[in-house]
């Protein structure tokens, strides 16, 4: 079966940490962190509807810019979510342009930003271009505790880490997969089309069987019928990203309940077990630690990335160590 989204790191792993998250059949994507986002096409970004930032260093957030230039004209929402004190960050970033030239005739773009605080997320900051964005007060969140971003076909599920800072790490958890079975449509004589993507969200909302799904404008169909004859219905795919996190039990307990029965875990591995006193000096994890966590959550597959650059004359030697420890019997 198909997922909904297909996620890929932004950047080579020695490179700024990020995670693009692309929806399949449908114009949108979402991102988690911002570095240099250079590799990302412009159409890449301006399908992103919302960004998550797991906290302010330069490496994860130096992207803004380039974010804010692409979308600056154009009539869109974007929603930025972060950590404590990520608002005054981004009110800092727009500080520093001269917005003399906007003014109610501008396009209307407008930027959201919010503050996870390790439990749930706060109210809205609302900057618009034609206010010459201005920080202004938004509407309140009402996720439930540990969310971000609730739709019907998925959340995003946020857990507050410790880098020396407060550090957010982040789940995508679908609702179900649903995908087709040709066989099927060619049974019923239906044709491919924009309806199937209309009823597999109905399908993910929960929406009731007598539902009548409109075949392209023709005639309607019970989604139960569908359900039946079409559709294969299964688990939703969990994506978690995990990055600057020192290696303390806190800090492992969270990515492991983050983590729990993930795909894919995309988890930081900067150092090598030998250099643990470094990693522990700075804050982060050691790959034969990012190996472990990834075991002991159950994930499926595991990809490490945000590799220091002491080890690029050796550039195997991470991914290796936290793959040994990954498929290790070592007790976690």
């Amino acid at each position: 079966m198909s997922w909904l989204v297909q996620s890929r790191l932004v950047n080579a792993p020695f490179a700024d940490p990020g995670l693009y998250l692309d929806f399949r059949f449908a114009s949108r994507a979402l991102l988690f962190d911002a570095g240099e986002i250079a590799s990302l096409g412009s159409r890449e970004i301006l399908r992103i509807s919302d960004v998550f930032i797991s906290h302010r260093h330069m490496d994860h957030f130096v992207g803004f810019d380039r974010l804010l230039r692409l979308f600056l004209h154009r009539p869109q929402v974007l929603r930025l979510v972060g950590p404590p004190d990520f608002v005054a960050g981004i009110e800092a970033k727009f500080g520093a342009y001269s917005w003399n030239l906007l003014d109610a005739s501008s396009p209307d773009f407008v930027l959201m930003a919010a503050e996870f605080d390790g439990e749930r997320l706060g109210s809205w900051t609302v900057f618009r271009a034609r206010d010459a964005f201005r920080a202004r007060g938004g509407p309140s969140s009402d996720l439930p505790t540990g969310a971000v971003l609730a739709e019907d076909g998925f959340r995003i599920e946020c857990t507050m880490l410790d880098h020396g800072m407060p550090c957010l790490a982040f789940a995508l958890q679908e609702r179900l997969r649903v995908n087709v079975r040709r066989e099927g449509l060619e049974r019923l004589g239906l044709p491919v089309g924009p309806w199937l993507n209309q009823a597999k969200a109905a399908v993910r909302s929960g929406a009731p069987d007598d539902t009548a799904i409109r075949i392209d404008g023709g005639a309607t169909l019970a989604l139960g019928l569908l359900k039946e004859a079409i559709f294969r219905v299964g688990k939703g795919q969990r994506i978690a990203y995990v990055t600057d996190a020192a290696g303390t039990a806190d800090n492992a307990a969270r990515i492991v309940a983050l983590a729990r029965d993930a795909d894919q875990l995309y988890i930081e591995a900067p150092f090598l077990e030998a250099d643990r006193a470094i990693a522990d000096a700075r804050r982060h994890l050691t790959a034969h630690q990012a190996g472990l966590l990834a075991r002991r959550a159950g994930a499926r597959r595991l990809t490490t990335f945000h590799y220091s650059p002491r080890y690029e004359a050796e550039p195997d030697s991470l991914r290796r160590e936290a793959e040994a420890a990954f498929r290790s019997d070592e007790p976690c």
